[in-house]
Order: C-alpha cells, then structure tokens, then sequence
C-alpha cells in the first residue's frame, strides 16, 4: 500500500524549488525574465493608464522630484523668481541674459550692451522646463522638434538665476547643446526620438511617470481590463513589475539607470530605451566614474545609488542579506533606495523620523556616540550628521545629501591633492576590453579627461581579439588625436556597409577629407548619412565636401535640406551664403549672413564673407565695418589687417 505523502514534505518541495529557481535567477533573470511586459513587443500606455485604478497613488506621485521632472514651460510648472530681475551677465563672452514672460509664453533673451545701448539682442521661447524645482529649472527649446538647451537656469535653493551647469567659464555654447536621449530619458517618460536623429524627437511625455520604475504596462492594463485580479501580498504579479519583490541587485538597479550620472557605455546593439525595471542594467550599460586619490568626499549631483554603495551600512546590510537569503532562500536585505524612500511621496513631505526609522532598525538610540545638546542642536536627526549635505562637484549654487552614509570626521582633514586614478565601472564588475577602451575614450571625448587616458584606451584597444572591433575604436581613437593617416589605414581592413556604424563611418570621411581625398571622404561621409538619415551633421559635412570641390549648386541644395530641418544654425548659414554667392545669387548671399549674424554676432566668418560680398559691391564703407568687427573679434589676423588698412588708404 501507497504511503501517502506528507504535507510536510510537498512543503519542502515547494520551498527547494523556489530557492533553486531564485538562486538561478541571479545570472537569468535577462534572458528568461518571468515578467511579462519585458517583451520587447509590449507597449508603453502612460501615466494616465495608470491613474484609472491607482487614483491616490498617482496624485501622491505626480507632486515627486521625478513626477515634477519635466514638463511645459508654464508659470504654473515653473519654481522661479521673476520679481526684481536681475540680468546673468557672461563675463567671458560679453551677453546678458533675461528671462521674461509674454503672455502666457516664456522667453530667454540674450543681449549685448554698448555703454548703455542694446546693440544686439535674440529672443528664444522655452518650451520646456527641466528639472522639478527642487534644486534647479533649466530650460530647453524646440526648433522644429531639435531640443536645445538654453543658457540660462534657476537655482531653487539660492533663488538665483545664472548660468547652466557647464556654460561657465568661457564654456558658454548658447543655444546649440543638443539634449540627446541619454539626458531626455532620465528626465522624462520613455520619449520617443527620430529615427536617425541625435535630438529630434517625436514624442515627450510630461515627466517621469510610473512605467519608469514598474516597466511597460500594456498588457497588465489588457490583463486587468478582463479581471485578472491576483492578491499580491501572497504572489506576484507577472504583468507588472513590483520592485520590492525584485532581487536586491534589481532593485537597486532600477534606481541607479538615472541616479548614476557617469560615462555610460552601451553594451552592443543595445539603446538607452531597452532597459526595464526587472533587467540587469549591466547586460544595457555598463556606467564608469573617475576615481581620484585625495577628493573620496567629492561627489556629483545624480551619484545616489553610486555613494549609497560604497557606505558601511550598506556594505553590511548586504553580507548579512546574502548570509540570511543563503538559509530562507528569499531576499532579506535590509538596506536599498527604498528603504528610506517611498517613491510614491515627494520627500518634500516624508518626515525626517521615516528616515531615522530607517536607521533605527539596525541602530538603537542609544547606538550614537554624541552628547545629548549635540544630538538636540540636530533635532536628533541620523540624517544630518551621517549624510551631511554639501555641494555636488558638477552642478553649482545646489547642496545635496551624501549618500554616502559615515561617522562624522571631526577633526581637520589635512589639504590633499585631486589625482586622477582611473575610471571604474560603477554597476558591473565584470567589464569587457571593449567596454573599458570605449568608457576611455568616451571620458577623454565627453569630460574634457587628461590625455593620459588615451594611452589607457590604447592599451585596451590592443587587447581586443576581435579585429574588426579593434579597428572601429581604433579610428575613434587616432580621431581624437588627429591622427588621419591612421583613420585611412585601418579602414582600408574594413567595410563601410557592414562593418563601421554611423559616427566610424563620420571619422573615417573626416580623415580623407582632411587629407584632400574629397572622393573617398564623400563615401564615408553618405554612409553615415544613410545610417543616420536626420542627423544635419552629417547634411553638412557633405555641403561643405561639395563646396570643396566646387559644386556650388549640389551644396546649396544640401545646405536648404539642412535648414529646412533646423533654420537656426549660423555655421550652415554662412556656408550656405557662400554657396550661393558663387552661384552669383548675391542679394540671397547677403540675406544668409545677416541672419547668420543675427544668431551669433561674433561669427568671425560671417564677417569676413559679409566684407567681401561688400567689396564685390564695392561697398567699401561697409566692408570696412564688418573688416573692423573681424579684428575687434580677433586682433591677431595679419592679413585682415592688412587688407583693412588698405582699404583705409584707398579712401
């Protein structure tokens, strides 16, 4: 006769099963995600989807840091001053700048003075404020769907404005820093951007909504819409994802694709779009931080997941989570983003005693080692001591908690030296040669790195096996250091239709161009314009090959596809101008470099074509003004100056 089986031992069956199924999931999660709304098929639905069953839920979360993210320049969405105005003047480049309201419309306005006349002055509207105004507004603008930034930003805590972060010292770049996706994604929604595009989108929600955190929900919305009702405090729920009942690593990592501002390096075939909350974000991106011996306390605004890891409570609370999760076979850590933040109520609300609770479930109150006037002076706050707020290295006029949680140090620290130590992959220890060279060359690239870092890349460059691969970052690598002798030999291995993607096959024309080998360069330069079909870079760079050899009227067709995708680009005006005054199209001529002036009244080039068009009209007075504005721009220009000073003579 058949024994029957314990209730006991299906029990312990079901929990073997389900500790071998969570330990696996560790390296599987990715490529066999239980959750449904990973399929790359499933569609985002918005925020307001959401709202229908989720009512207070999404009132609380709209009033967030990340639901006040980004949105229309309206005076509601604003947190701005404008009474008693004053104008953030450039030192460096000598403008002014003005925000100002017309109707229910904003606008920056930048200008020039002359003693006490305007002898210049443009006018942008703001489309959208970035930024929940809790440490700053900046502003962005469309040019026919082209996102730019605009020069001016409003420091919340010290209800200021000034400069953006970036545009300082003599690094102001006005109106053309480009808002790509990487920067819109974290702000925002999942905006949709052009194909073939750097930063021309189709679609932009209206902040951080709630498919950010819990993934694509189109088919929890069609699952619900029948019924499908499953108690969640006894299972989980696969059409959506739950992020505290994710792994730990998952959690934090949901976190940490937009708190984690640093070099990020896609991994291959792979956009910033493709994470969802669920996912190792190191099989997306792989994010690397500069390592600097003597600045350890140095941090940058967006490094809370990053800082949060290195601190001791974190470092503990883990070793004990995988000792525990080891026995009971579930996740016991005690220590993530959410523990101390509730991403559902703006921390403008969360009482400070929900962040020492948070401590106090590891900490008694009677673990700290302060006297008592010293703990009241703080109103008894964890917070205050351990994650003390300073300013963040890269965004001025702002302070920020350190999420690196410490005892406070109280004695004087000694002055260091800030020595560069290297980059490091801030969520994924494992990183490939192609990886790290990348993260190298990116850092050299895009945060201005010592030039010793291109020695770092090399080295990883010549430890990848893959030769094909070596030799696309390779070009990268002689691109930025001019070295186009080299582009040329390393792409004669390669084929521009299979091999380079759109930015190689860029490199590659600009080193035949450099070179004089205009035919070759016009190669490169078309490849990169089919793989990228919207980026008027690349419209552009083949104008001006046309230019070079003297196919005046092929440019200016080029060069009125380009403004016609994007008018406000003085550089194209200019050569556009000088398209058709070759094309004897005078008056036209005349029309591009005014407006091209009107954009950017220190375009030395814009100048000197001006003075010749005038000098063809023999207009001498005038090509002697704009021959005066060209020195005043650059005194140095001998043959300028002589050209000027015989003009002067003549008359």
């Amino acid at each position: 006769m058949r024994k029957a089986i314990s209730i006991q031992f299906f029990i312990g069956l079901l929990f073997i099963a389900f500790f071998n199924l969570y330990c696996n999931s560790e390296e599987e999660f990715a490529e066999a995600s239980p959750y449904l709304n990973h399929h790359d098929s499933v569609q985002y639905v918005g925020k307001e989807s959401c709202r229908a069953c989720h009512q207070s839920i999404y009132e609380s979360f709209v009033q967030t840091g990340m639901g006040q993210s980004f949105g229309r320049a309206t005076r509601a969405k604003s947190a701005a001053n404008f009474h008693q105005l004053k104008p953030v003047y450039d030192t460096a480049l000598n403008f002014y700048y003005l925000p100002q309201w017309i109707g229910d419309s904003m606008y920056v306005l930048e200008y020039r003075l002359q003693g006490r006349d305007t002898i210049y002055k443009r006018l942008e509207r703001v489309d959208y404020i970035i930024g929940s105004g809790q440490h700053t507004n900046s502003h962005l603008t469309s040019i026919n769907g082209f996102i730019y930034q605009l020069p001016l930003t409003y420091y919340t805590q010290q209800k200021r404005w000034d400069l953006p972060p970036g545009f300082e010292n003599g690094r102001n770049v006005r109106f053309s820093r480009a808002i790509e996706f990487e920067c819109m994604s974290c702000h925002n929604a999942m905006p949709e951007l052009e194909l073939g595009s750097t930063n021309r989108f189709t679609k932009i929600p209206d902040g951080i909504d709630c498919e950010r955190c819990h993934g694509p929900g189109e088919v929890h919305v069609a699952d619900k819409l029948k019924g499908n009702v499953i108690d969640t405090s006894k299972f989980i729920d696969y059409t959506i994802v739950n992020p505290r009942k994710l792994p730990w690593e998952r959690q934090i990592d949901i976190c940490q694709r937009c708190h984690l501002q640093g070099n990020a390096v896609l991994q291959p075939g792979k956009s910033f779009a493709d994470f969802k909350p669920g996912m190792d974000l190191g099989k997306i991106m792989q994010v690397f931080m500069p390592k600097y011996k003597g600045a350890e306390d140095e941090f940058i605004m967006a490094s809370h997941a990053q800082r949060l890891q290195q601190s001791a409570c974190f470092i503990g609370s883990n070793k004990q989570a995988k000792q525990a999760d080891a026995k009971l076979g579930f996740n016991t850590l005690q220590l993530t983003c959410i523990t101390c933040h509730n991403p559902h109520v703006s921390v403008k609300v969360t009482g400070k005693q929900t962040f020492n609770n948070a401590c106090l479930k590891c900490h008694n109150s009677n673990t700290c080692e302060e006297t008592m006037p010293e703990r009241l002076a703080v109103s008894d706050n964890c917070v205050a001591c351990h994650m003390p707020q300073s300013g963040s290295v890269d965004i001025p006029h702002v302070t920020v908690h350190d999420h690196k949680i410490k005892i406070p140090i109280k004695q004087k620290q000694l002055s260091k030296i800030k020595e560069f130590a290297g980059l490091y992959c801030v969520n994924q220890q494992e990183n490939s040669v192609l990886s790290k060279a990348i993260a190298s060359l990116n850092y050299y690239e895009k945060f201005e790195g010592e030039s010793a870092i291109l020695d770092t890349a090399n080295y990883w460059i010549q430890n990848l096996e893959d030769l094909p691969k070596q030799r696309n970052v390779k070009i990268h690598l002689f691109y930025l250091q001019s070295n186009w002798a080299g582009i040329v030999e390393q792409a004669k291995a390669l084929d521009l239709n299979k091999e380079l993607d759109a930015w190689t096959c860029y490199r590659v024309g600009q080193a035949y161009q450099n070179l004089g080998r205009f035919q070759d360069a016009q190669i490169g330069f078309e490849r990169a314009l089919f793989l990228a079909s919207s980026n008027i870079d690349f419209i552009n760079k083949i104008a001006v090959l046309q230019i070079q050899q003297g196919q005046f009227s092929m440019a200016k067709l080029s060069f009125e596809k380009s403004l016609g995708l994007q008018p406000k680009q003085a550089e194209a005006l200019v050569n556009y101008g000088f398209s058709l005054a070759n094309l004897n199209q005078i008056d036209l001529a005349f029309a591009a470099y005014k407006k091209a002036l009107q954009l950017d009244p220190d375009f030395q080039q814009a100048w000197l074509n001006l003075a010749s068009l005038h000098l063809l009209k023999n207009n001498k007075t005038e090509a002697i003004l704009a021959l005066k504005k060209v020195l005043q721009l650059n005194p140095k220009q001998a043959e300028v100056k002589a050209l000027l000073n015989q003009l002067l003579t003549q008359k």
